[in-house]
């Protein structure tokens, strides 16, 4: 049950996700499938699967001598500017992609994740604990092994294109929210949530294409031994790493469609206040204007000497002020 309730957070809400994983220490673990269960080791062993967070420089050395990765690669994940590649090595291969978070401030963005297959053991390193990778702790992948490296790399890889098509249809689901504010709004602040969703769509498409270029090089790899049934794993990754680079491209161009058109919203409701203050002020400057007339200090004022004269002036002024106002609503200046 609490892996499901894990599950469903991760899945539906994100933000919280997020904002929980966020508040995790660095830490390493260790994991290695034992007669089809997934079971937590004290120290690493041959077919096991190290999961590293945010380590520390002691941790790094700690994995490096166990596994002989070369530190300077076990650091390359921790640089969030850090590009998508794969490098093959003699002792091990280097795999480095982006895959979907959000920062501090709830923007989404990318971050680098490190897959290393060693002679013996799997290592993963990443800036934060992500659902990509807490699925296979919690147990929740299918036909997950430890000790099968390649297809573990290659279904890390496929649970990362599908969060970004999770992703992308949160941030479509959230313009769309957003849409609904504009159509009343004369402010801002929804223009510029709008431009932070497309900044996130910006990432998620550079970061998607970085992410296809690797794709591409492990099908063409010899290097990564890849049995049947992975070589289709890997074709599915590719398709819905396309699939999301599509996604993406299409909502970047409805967003930035409709942050131009409600734009020109915000700038014609603002035109339509101002034409209707700017009228009320015109109707309201006739009362002012006459009263100023009688109030000038001559001697042959008209109505000056009328017993009546005060409330005649009022009735004229009104008078006059509601004709304006007639004239300037059949013009739909009101």
């Amino acid at each position: 049950m609490r892996a499901a309730a894990h599950d469903f957070v991760a899945a539906f809400y994100p933000k919280a996700y997020n904002k929980v994983e966020r508040q995790v220490k660095a830490m390493v673990s260790i994991y290695k499938t034992v007669e089809d269960d997934l079971v937590t080791l004290d120290k690493a062993e041959d077919g096991c699967w190290i999961s590293a967070t945010r380590p520390t420089g002691e941790e790094l050395d700690m994995i490096s001598e166990v596994t002989g990765i070369d530190r300077d690669d076990l650091r390359a994940p921790l640089d969030d500017e850090e590009r998508s590649r794969v490098e093959i090595e003699d002792r091990y291969n280097m795999i480095l992609v982006d895959i979907p978070s959000l920062d501090e401030k709830d923007r989404y963005v990318t971050i680098p994740l490190g897959i290393y297959m060693a002679r013996e053991q799997i290592v993963t390193i990443c800036l934060e604990e992500s659902p990509i990778l807490k699925a296979f702790e919690n147990k929740r992948v299918r036909e997950f092994y430890t000790f099968k490296k390649t297809r573990f790399v290659f279904q890390i890889l496929y649970r990362n294109a599908t969060s970004y098509l999770r992703y992308l249809r949160i941030i479509d689901r959230k313009s769309e929210k957003i849409e609904e504010k504009l159509h009343i709004s004369q402010k801002n602040s929804e223009l510029i949530e709008l431009l932070e969703l497309e900044k996130s769509l910006v990432y998620f498409t550079t970061s998607l294409r970085s992410n296809e270029v690797v794709l591409e090089k492990l099908l063409r790899t010899e290097r990564v031994r890849k049995y049947p049934e992975d070589e289709d794993l890997l074709e599915d990754v590719i398709i819905e790493n396309k699939q999301a680079i599509e996604m993406a491209n299409i909502y970047s161009g409805i967003l930035s469609g409709t942050m131009d058109a409600f734009a020109s919203v915000i700038s014609n409701n603002l035109n339509i206040v101002m034409k209707f203050l700017a009228t009320v002020t015109i109707v309201m400057s006739i009362p002012t204007m006459i009263a100023s007339f009688f109030g000038m200090n001559f001697v042959n004022i008209p109505l000056g000497d009328a017993p009546y004269g005060f409330f005649t002036v009022i009735i004229l002024t009104l008078v006059v002020s509601l004709v304006v106002a007639i004239i300037f609503r059949k013009k739909d200046l009101f």
